[in-house]
């Protein structure tokens, strides 16, 4: 089974690795390549080879060409997992239209042509998973750029499963809470960080308070694998946070 991951978080480095014989990871900026190359080792040390790729994935070609050069190391691709994010908090009235631009060009622009790529470039009977965020379930403010540049994945995630079952291809979106991850802290105060440790329903059962990347890992495995039946759907888990 091979498996491309774009862009390496840490811990994601835990996914899909039982039975691959092959993961490329992508991460964006030569400052995570001490990142990337940890994760090469985690992936050879669960008896897998492992291949990383550096690029700006926010135009198309940047896209194409990680599929293409994953293709080609690792002869085929059954599995690819996005997990490419931007986060912004901020009150609409002072999100400049830059801002806007770099959150639309990560969060909606590089899940569209991931998607379009994979559709492409994977195997017959392969899995496609995006992550995006529980905020989809949320009515809260300071999060219109985030939460409303990765509502449209979902209709992305509906349309390719239909378009792509007739491979055998399934289509999926994970919705994480808030998480105990270098990806979440930057963006939020010290109250909203309290704030999020006690808002799942489960809170309180979690090491941090927070989404674990060990809460979400089973999930992602079991829908790249035996839960291909779920297909067009955006599951969110996060012990209790949001729903919809």
């Amino acid at each position: 089974m091979a498996c491309h991951i774009s862009r390496d978080r840490r811990g994601w480095r835990h996914l899909a690795l039982q039975g691959a014989k092959a993961v490329a990871i992508h991460y964006n900026s030569p400052a995570a390549a001490t990142e990337a190359e940890n994760t090469l080792v985690a992936i050879s040390a669960a008896g897998a080879q492992g291949h990383a790729f550096q690029a700006d994935l926010t135009t198309a070609g940047a896209v194409e060409q990680l599929f293409a050069d994953a293709k080609a190391a690792m002869v085929g691709i059954d599995i690819a997992i996005n997990t490419v994010g931007k986060v912004l908090k901020k009150p609409m009235v002072e999100i400049s239209e830059d801002e806007y631009d770099a959150m639309t060009a990560v969060n909606s622009k590089t899940a569209f042509f991931f998607l379009k790529e994979a559709g492409k470039q994977l195997n017959d009977n392969a899995k496609i998973l995006t992550v995006v965020t529980s905020l989809l379930g949320a009515f809260t403010p300071f999060y219109a750029a985030y939460a409303g540049t990765k509502a449209p994945v979902e209709h992305f995630t509906r349309a390719a499963s239909k378009e792509f079952g007739e491979r055998g291809i399934s289509v999926t979106a994970i919705g994480p809470g808030p998480m105990d991850t270098p990806f979440f802290y930057p963006a939020e105060g010290a109250d909203a960080v309290a704030y999020h440790k006690t808002a799942a329903a489960l809170s309180n059962f979690s090491k941090t308070g927070l989404t674990d990347i060990e809460d979400i890992v089973p999930y992602i495995r079991f829908m790249v694998s035996d839960g291909w039946w779920m297909t067009g759907q955006t599951i969110l888990v996060n012990g209790g946070y949001t729903t919809k």
